[in-house]
Protein backbone atom coordinates (compact mmCIF):
# COMPACT_ATOMS: atom_id res chain seq x y z
CA UNK A 1 0.00 0.00 0.00
CA UNK A 2 2.82 2.46 0.85
CA UNK A 3 3.95 2.51 -2.81
CA UNK A 4 0.93 4.70 -3.65
CA UNK A 5 2.78 7.51 -1.83
CA UNK A 6 5.78 7.20 -4.19
CA UNK A 7 8.96 8.67 -2.72
CA UNK A 8 6.95 10.26 0.11
CA UNK A 9 6.13 6.84 1.59
CA UNK A 10 9.55 6.66 3.25
CA UNK A 11 8.76 9.82 5.25
CA UNK A 12 5.61 8.55 7.01
CA UNK A 13 6.09 8.55 10.79
CA UNK A 14 7.53 10.72 13.52
CA UNK A 15 11.09 12.02 13.23
CA UNK A 16 13.68 13.88 15.23
CA UNK A 17 16.96 15.55 14.29
CA UNK A 18 19.37 17.18 16.75
CA UNK A 19 21.92 18.56 14.29
CA UNK A 20 19.88 21.13 12.41
CA UNK A 21 21.67 24.26 11.22
CA UNK A 22 19.84 27.49 10.39
CA UNK A 23 21.81 30.30 8.73
CA UNK A 24 19.75 33.48 8.92
CA UNK A 25 19.73 37.13 9.96
CA UNK A 26 19.83 37.47 13.75
CA UNK A 27 18.00 40.67 14.69
CA UNK A 28 19.41 40.80 18.25
CA UNK A 29 22.99 40.86 16.91
CA UNK A 30 22.21 42.76 13.72
CA UNK A 31 24.05 40.23 11.54
CA UNK A 32 23.83 36.88 9.79
CA UNK A 33 24.56 33.97 12.11
CA UNK A 34 24.16 30.24 12.71
CA UNK A 35 21.55 28.60 14.92
CA UNK A 36 21.83 24.92 15.82
CA UNK A 37 18.40 23.37 16.41
CA UNK A 38 16.48 20.26 17.46
CA UNK A 39 13.66 19.42 15.05
CA UNK A 40 10.57 17.26 15.51
CA UNK A 41 8.49 16.34 12.45
CA UNK A 42 5.29 14.32 12.15
CA UNK A 43 4.08 12.93 8.78
CA UNK A 44 0.63 11.26 8.82
CA UNK A 45 -0.34 9.50 5.56
CA UNK A 46 -3.75 10.03 3.94
CA UNK A 47 -5.36 9.43 0.59
CA UNK A 48 -6.44 9.20 -2.00
CA UNK A 49 -7.65 12.73 -2.57
CA UNK A 50 -9.47 12.83 -5.90
CA UNK A 51 -9.55 15.88 -8.19
CA UNK A 52 -11.51 14.63 -11.17
CA UNK A 53 -9.21 12.05 -12.74
CA UNK A 54 -6.25 13.01 -10.52
CA UNK A 55 -5.53 10.84 -7.45
CA UNK A 56 -3.21 12.33 -4.85
CA UNK A 57 -1.70 10.56 -1.85
CA UNK A 58 -0.25 12.70 0.87
CA UNK A 59 1.31 13.32 4.21
CA UNK A 60 -0.20 15.75 6.69
CA UNK A 61 2.81 17.28 8.43
CA UNK A 62 3.91 19.52 11.27
CA UNK A 63 7.45 20.68 12.04
CA UNK A 64 8.75 22.18 15.29
CA UNK A 65 12.28 23.58 15.69
CA UNK A 66 13.87 24.36 19.07
CA UNK A 67 17.04 26.31 19.92
CA UNK A 68 19.25 25.02 22.73
CA UNK A 69 17.03 23.88 25.60
CA UNK A 70 14.17 26.31 24.96
CA UNK A 71 10.70 24.98 25.74
CA UNK A 72 8.98 26.91 22.93
CA UNK A 73 9.87 26.38 19.25
CA UNK A 74 11.43 29.28 17.35
CA UNK A 75 9.97 27.96 14.08
CA UNK A 76 6.87 25.94 13.19
CA UNK A 77 5.25 24.80 9.93
CA UNK A 78 2.04 22.98 9.08
CA UNK A 79 1.02 21.64 5.71
CA UNK A 80 0.89 18.78 3.24
CA UNK A 81 3.27 16.83 1.03
CA UNK A 82 1.40 15.36 -1.98
CA UNK A 83 2.28 12.75 -4.62
CA UNK A 84 0.63 12.36 -8.03
CA UNK A 85 1.69 8.89 -9.21
CA UNK A 86 0.34 9.43 -12.73
CA UNK A 87 2.59 12.43 -13.42
CA UNK A 88 5.38 12.07 -10.86
CA UNK A 89 4.60 15.50 -9.44
CA UNK A 90 5.43 16.15 -5.79
CA UNK A 91 3.89 19.14 -4.00
CA UNK A 92 4.64 20.66 -0.62
CA UNK A 93 2.14 23.21 0.62
CA UNK A 94 2.85 24.80 3.97
CA UNK A 95 2.24 27.84 6.12
CA UNK A 96 4.51 29.50 8.66
CA UNK A 97 2.85 31.61 11.35
CA UNK A 98 4.71 34.74 10.29
CA UNK A 99 2.31 35.42 7.43
CA UNK A 100 3.78 33.26 4.68
CA UNK A 101 2.42 30.36 2.62
CA UNK A 102 4.33 28.34 0.04
CA UNK A 103 3.35 25.84 -2.66
CA UNK A 104 6.56 24.23 -3.90
CA UNK A 105 6.68 21.56 -6.58
CA UNK A 106 8.84 19.24 -8.60
CA UNK A 107 8.91 15.82 -10.23
CA UNK A 108 10.49 12.49 -9.31
CA UNK A 109 10.23 8.78 -10.03
CA UNK A 110 8.15 6.72 -7.60
CA UNK A 111 11.29 5.05 -6.20
CA UNK A 112 13.41 8.22 -6.06
CA UNK A 113 15.78 8.56 -3.12
CA UNK A 114 16.24 12.27 -3.76
CA UNK A 115 14.00 15.01 -5.11
CA UNK A 116 13.94 18.81 -5.30
CA UNK A 117 10.96 21.16 -4.96
CA UNK A 118 10.95 24.85 -5.87
CA UNK A 119 8.75 27.93 -5.57
CA UNK A 120 9.11 31.59 -6.54
CA UNK A 121 7.18 34.80 -6.12
CA UNK A 122 4.91 35.22 -9.12
CA UNK A 123 5.31 31.66 -10.44
CA UNK A 124 1.94 30.61 -11.92
CA UNK A 125 2.10 27.14 -10.28
CA UNK A 126 4.69 26.94 -7.50
CA UNK A 127 4.38 30.23 -5.62
CA UNK A 128 5.21 32.10 -2.43
CA UNK A 129 2.63 34.37 -0.79
CA UNK A 130 3.30 36.65 2.17
CA UNK A 131 1.72 39.40 4.23
CA UNK A 132 2.52 43.10 4.11
CA UNK A 133 5.17 43.10 6.86
CA UNK A 134 7.28 40.37 5.28
CA UNK A 135 6.79 41.83 1.83
CA UNK A 136 8.25 45.12 3.07
CA UNK A 137 10.97 43.84 5.44
CA UNK A 138 12.02 40.26 4.58
CA UNK A 139 10.46 39.17 1.31
CA UNK A 140 11.11 35.63 0.07
CA UNK A 141 11.86 35.69 -3.64
CA UNK A 142 12.56 31.97 -4.14
CA UNK A 143 12.44 28.76 -2.11
CA UNK A 144 13.95 25.37 -2.86
CA UNK A 145 14.40 22.17 -0.87
CA UNK A 146 16.21 18.95 -1.71
CA UNK A 147 15.16 15.85 0.24
CA UNK A 148 17.38 12.77 0.41
CA UNK A 149 16.20 9.38 1.69
CA UNK A 150 19.35 7.86 3.21
CA UNK A 151 20.26 4.16 3.12
CA UNK A 152 20.51 4.02 6.95
CA UNK A 153 16.77 4.77 7.39
CA UNK A 154 17.23 8.50 8.06
CA UNK A 155 16.32 11.34 5.73
CA UNK A 156 17.96 14.71 5.17
CA UNK A 157 17.00 18.03 3.67
CA UNK A 158 18.72 21.20 2.56
CA UNK A 159 16.58 24.23 1.86
CA UNK A 160 17.22 27.80 0.84
CA UNK A 161 14.95 30.83 0.87
CA UNK A 162 16.36 33.86 -0.91
CA UNK A 163 15.31 36.92 1.10
CA UNK A 164 15.26 40.57 0.07
CA UNK A 165 15.71 42.22 3.47
CA UNK A 166 15.19 45.94 4.09
CA UNK A 167 18.25 46.13 6.38
CA UNK A 168 20.73 44.35 4.07
CA UNK A 169 22.19 45.65 0.80
CA UNK A 170 22.17 42.23 -0.92
CA UNK A 171 19.78 39.29 -1.09
CA UNK A 172 20.33 36.83 1.78
CA UNK A 173 20.42 33.06 1.30
CA UNK A 174 18.57 31.85 4.42
CA UNK A 175 19.43 28.14 4.66
CA UNK A 176 18.34 25.22 6.83
CA UNK A 177 19.55 21.63 6.85
CA UNK A 178 19.08 18.60 9.05
CA UNK A 179 19.15 14.80 9.15
CA UNK A 180 16.28 13.12 10.98
CA UNK A 181 15.81 9.64 12.45
CA UNK A 182 12.48 7.87 12.99
CA UNK A 183 11.03 7.84 16.51
CA UNK A 184 7.55 6.38 15.73
CA UNK A 185 5.70 4.71 12.84
CA UNK A 186 2.45 5.92 11.25
CA UNK A 187 0.45 3.29 9.39
CA UNK A 188 -0.90 3.81 5.92
CA UNK A 189 -4.68 3.89 5.38
CA UNK A 190 -6.10 0.71 3.90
Amino acid sequence: MANEWGPLGALAGEWEGEGGLDVSFHHAEGEVGNTVYLEKVTFKPFGPVDNGSQHLYGLDYKTLMFRNNEAEPFHTEVGYWLWDGATGEILRSFAIPRGIAVLAGGHADADAKQFTLKAAVGDPQYAISEGQYLSKNASSTTYDVTVTINDDGTWSYEETSMLRMSNLPEILAHTDRNTLHKTAVHHFPS
